[in-house]
């Protein structure tokens, strides 16, 4: 029979690769999309074309409970992927209260959704290596948590409520713990994306310089697709268990700009800034993963790394820019519906 998967973030940058990747397996794919008046689905907009796409979106929130019940009630899917959030950690601490009750209270409402539905669904839980925010790396399953943000510590209380809910009621749900996973899909106001967009601009001399808050906290580096692959094999796991995902190394912000910068010939020095604008209140300075339990248990390995990573999204910023610079890049921006 065929499978059926419901995705909150499916217009983001993992949502757009898990979506891809199960309709490669042959799923059924139900995603739940925010009401805007900007249309952002510029990440997905190519599943949704030809007779055979096996893609629904439908409006929804994650503050909405009663809509989450019905949505559940009404798809019964098999599983459940939670990759919807405020999910920038600046951001977090200029719209706390939005952050918690997206953050970390939607993810109660959407396991409440679960279990009043009485859907017999497997639940993965996006959390995150922000949860550990000031413990020393290298940091594992069973690492203590010390959240910097109010990100991490919604995370925080999600990760907890997806524990509770599978002891209290014996439910499928499982926590990704990932680490910094980046692609050219990644979101610009993100830090990876901000500087490999900067070098592209900067190397066709449109731009001048770039501007960055701390450039020394370090962050486990690994691409967003080899990650989504993690999640879907936590669900296809006998039993639900909590699991880090991570390269098990770690590079500077710094080192990025270096890798980007010098990727197109450039010297980053001569052209990044710091400000303190961008610096946050309470920062996270060495995150690095041990991914030794899920390569042992779901035989996960990244295929991607930091080099190459950087590469792959310098070097798909300058042909994005290059589109856009001779008119082959014509985003849509109004929504059909």
């Amino acid at each position: 029979m065929t499978k059926r998967a419901l995705l909150t973030g499916i217009s983001g940058q993992d949502g757009s690769y898990l979506a891809e990747l199960l309709l490669g397996k042959g799923y059924e794919v139900h995603g739940i999309v925010r009401r805007s008046s900007s249309f952002n689905r510029h990440r997905i907009d190519h599943l949704q074309h030809g007779e055979d796409a096996n893609l629904q979106l439908h409006y929804g929130d994650l503050s909405d409970a009663v809509g989450l019940v019905n949505l559940v009630r009404d798809i019964q899917p098999d599983e459940i992927y939670n990759l919807g959030a405020q999910s920038h950690v600046a951001v977090s601490f200029e719209v706390p209260d939005y952050t918690g009750e997206v953050t970390g209270l939607g993810t109660v409402r959407l396991l409440e959704a679960i279990h009043a539905s009485e859907v017999s669904a497997r639940f993965y839980q996006a959390s995150s290596s922000e949860m550990f925010g000031a413990a020393p790396p290298p940091q594992s399953e069973t690492t203590a948590f010390h959240p910097r943000s109010p990100y991490a510590c919604a995370k925080v209380f999600a990760y907890h409520s997806t524990v509770n809910f599978r002891e209290a009621y014996n439910m499928f749900t499982v926590n990704g713990i990932l680490f910094n996973h980046e692609s050219p899909r990644r979101g610009e106001n993100f830090v990876s994306r901000k500087i490999t967009t900067a070098a592209a601009r900067i190397s066709a001399g449109l731009q001048d310089e770039l501007l960055l808050g701390d450039l020394e906290p370090e962050r486990d580096w690994g691409y967003a697709p080899d990650y989504v692959e993690a999640m879907w094999l936590m669900l296809q796991h006998d039993e639900p268990d909590d699991y880090v995902v991570a390269t098990g190394e770690a590079h500077s912000v710094r080192e990025f700009c270096e890798k980007a910068f010098g990727h197109l010939g450039l010297d980053w020095e001569k052209h990044v800034r710091t400000d303190q604008r961008y610096f946050r209140p309470a920062d996270v300075h060495h995150l690095r993963g041990d991914p030794a339990k899920v390569k042992q248990v779901l035989d996960w390995e990244p295929k991607v790394r930091f080099d190459e990573l950087v590469q792959i999204m310098v070097d798909a910023d300058v042909a994005l820019l290059d589109d856009q610079l001779t008119g082959r890049a014509a985003r849509r921006d109004r929504d059909p519906a």
